[in-house]
């Protein structure tokens, strides 16, 4: 699995060095720069600009490269026993993703479940910054057994939708909370909202209905873990 860029380059080094496979520069750095990389203990590889742009598909990589080990998948009872999780239904940007996990992971929430078969981890960890890294993800594919679960387990169920209830009047449940997101533009079905305990909604103004899931999903879990 292949990440760039110079942020999540040295996040990985510093803080997960036990994942890279193999570690590429496409440009030459200073002397701090280059002996900072060097303390890591890694064989560099150096790429001309063509070839490090064909390993990064095109992508940003302003030089800097790590091959790290596949992301590795959490099971679905190792988040019952959480006290904050997320629901992803329906999300597929990666950047918005990857802004959510940057975001649940400062925010102190304590994993996600995404509903679907697969997910891009090598996007998904370079758009939140390696936050993704450090955060346990749950891959589910049926998200109405996953709720029906998470309730037998005393989870407090909050829908997010921009009709429910604002979430700064409400009291927010002490019992473990599970949040969950629909997707840009269909939202969640009636079906899932109705699983749900509450629904919660964010005050708007200037004729605006809606916000990018991502900056509603920040709204809402800090609302939730500050209450």
């Amino acid at each position: 699995m292949l990440v760039y860029g110079k942020q999540i380059f040295f996040y990985i080094l510093e803080r997960h060095k036990e994942c890279v496979n193999e570690l590429y520069l496409a440009k030459d750095c200073d002397k701090k720069t280059f002996g900072k990389i060097l303390s890591y203990g890694f064989k560099i590889k150096k790429l001309d600009f063509k070839t490090a742009q064909a390993y990064a598909r095109g992508g940003n990589h302003q030089g800097f490269l790590l091959e790290i080990k596949d992301y590795e998948f959490v099971s679905l009872s190792e988040l019952k026993e959480k006290k904050f999780i997320v629901i992803l239904y329906g999300v597929s940007d990666v950047g918005n993703i990857g802004a959510i996990i940057r975001t649940a992971y400062a925010l102190g929430a304590e994993g996600l479940i995404y509903i679907g078969e697969k997910l891009a981890m090598e996007g998904v960890i370079r758009t939140s910054s390696g936050a993704a890294m450090d955060f346990p993800i749950a891959l589910c594919k049926d998200i109405l057994s996953v709720l029906n679960e998470l309730k037998q387990k005393g989870f407090y169920l909050y829908a997010s939708d921009s009709k429910g209830q604002l979430v700064h009047t409400l009291e927010i449940s002490k019992k473990p909370k599970v949040l969950v997101l629909g997707g840009e533009g269909l939202g969640l079905t009636d079906k899932i909202i109705k699983k749900c305990d509450e629904c919660l909604g964010i005050a708007m103004k200037n004729g605006f209905d809606s916000l990018n899931v991502s900056a509603a999903f920040a709204i809402l879990c800090d609302r939730i873990m500050n209450a």
